[in-house]
């Protein structure tokens, strides 16, 4: 079942109680890093392709989330399409915040305040396990990729690029 490290978080106590098996992975946050995803997989020794970022765009005037590899960037206008929107840009970093109850470089897909459109990209799909935020920096949660749509709603779409 459930393994939880450092004490739970909404991310870890939703998954938790959708009988989730997943593990949590702590790592020391390096306060110089200037990419949050690179530098957890790096702490952790997990490949980039396989740690995923959690990213709040504008999707056409509504929030939404985005969540791409590490090694890739968001994709805007396919995250907008995957979404039936015309235009996304990237939320301010204060209202992410706000919506998902999370800071940045801690936002989950897991357990946010507001319950907001997801687009999981499908490179997730072909993996075993993935990791995302725990809900705060310094702590990935390891899950299914059929966690996204049981637990978040979301759905997989080709929205990395690069």
């Amino acid at each position: 079942m459930a393994k939880k490290a450092g004490g739970g978080t909404p991310a870890t106590t939703l998954l938790t109680k959708q009988k989730v098996a997943f593990t949590a992975h702590t790592y020391e946050v390096d306060p110089k890093a200037t990419s949050y995803g690179e530098a957890a997989a790096a702490a952790l020794g997990v490949a980039p392709t396989r740690l995923f970022k959690t990213l709040v765009a504008n999707v056409d005037g509504n929030l939404a989330v985005g969540v791409v590899p590490v090694s890739a960037s968001l994709d805007l206008k396919a995250l907008a399409a995957a979404l039936g929107g015309k235009r996304a840009t990237m939320a301010d970093p204060a209202a992410a915040e706000r919506a998902t109850g999370y800071v940045t470089g801690g936002i989950s897909p897991f357990g946010q305040r507001s319950r907001l459109p997801i687009v999981v990209d499908t490179s997730a799909e072909g993996q075993e396990t993935v990791f995302v935020s725990g809900g705060r920096r310094g702590m990935q949660v390891e899950v299914p990729p059929a966690a996204f749509p049981a637990v978040a709603g979301a759905i997989f779409a080709p929205i990395a690029t690069g």
